[in-house]
């Protein structure tokens, strides 16, 4: 899939979103755990990048919504990699299955820490590699996890971020993020907080690229049933809630 198809991709997300209320309530309390984590900055600017649909101003309503090309429902185009906002203007910063998209992960983050307040925060929610995970994201989406690929951490010094090709590495936030191996590639942040969720109810409502696995009204079961999923991390967590404080 070439970074072209991006807008078609949006667009077609959208029409499920309307069909799919299930996706919609999943979605929503995502959004809810991410909202549950922003710094609490006086005067805030929280933005989101890679907004899609735009919909995470239903829970969070002064949200700048970003995309990297223009829709209706977004406020203004951004490139995580240079973005433009001024060094030390945003209190918070959200991204929901942007950062496995990004070839060049330390480059990223530099940037997003340059835009980023002192005591701000970087609010990332990715697929997580459990068992579980590894068998969602493995068998029934169709972007590769790339779990022993090499993750170039800096772009080359002749990259420009105009000319940005497609990728896709679902497993990039968990390598990253969870254990050592990359910790001392990321002594720029204050403090790393990781929290992994099975994430069942959204899982299981196939998302916008598979079927919806239990009835809408059973939703309330499904997740109560995470509660004890969540314990066993390991083996069933299926999102990655990482919260990165300046």
């Amino acid at each position: 899939m070439g970074i072209n198809l991006h807008q078609d991709l949006i667009n077609k997300n959208h029409e499920l979103w309307n069909r799919k209320p299930i996706l919609r309530t999943a979605y929503q309390d995502l959004y809810r755990i991410a909202a549950g984590q922003l710094s609490g900055l006086p005067d805030s600017k929280i933005v989101e990048l890679g907004s899609g649909m735009g919909h995470i101003r239903d829970v969070i309503p002064n949200c700048i919504t970003t995309e990297l090309f223009p829709f209706p429902w977004i406020d203004q185009i951004e490139n995580a990699y240079k973005l433009s906002f001024e060094d030390e203007s945003i209190s918070d910063l959200i991204s929901t299955d942007v950062f496995h998209h990004l070839k060049y992960p330390g480059t990223a983050l530099n940037e997003l820490h340059r835009v980023l307040r002192k005591g701000g925060r970087i609010i990332l929610l990715e697929p997580c590699m459990s068992l579980l995970g590894l068998l969602v994201y493995g068998a029934f989406h169709v972007e590769p996890i790339a779990i022993t690929q090499k993750i170039e951490w800096l772009a080359p010094a002749d990259w420009s971020p105009e000319h940005l090709d497609y990728y896709a590495a679902q497993g990039n936030a968990t390598r990253i993020f969870v254990g050592n191996r990359f910790r001392s590639q990321l002594t720029a942040w204050k403090s790393i907080k990781t929290i992994r969720l099975s994430a069942l109810a959204y899982a299981a409502s196939g998302g916008y690229s598979g079927p919806q696995l239990y009835p809408t009204g059973m939703y309330s079961a499904v997740k109560s049933l995470e509660k004890l999923l969540d314990l066993f991390p390991s083996l069933f967590a299926t999102r990655l809630l990482v919260v990165l404080e300046k």
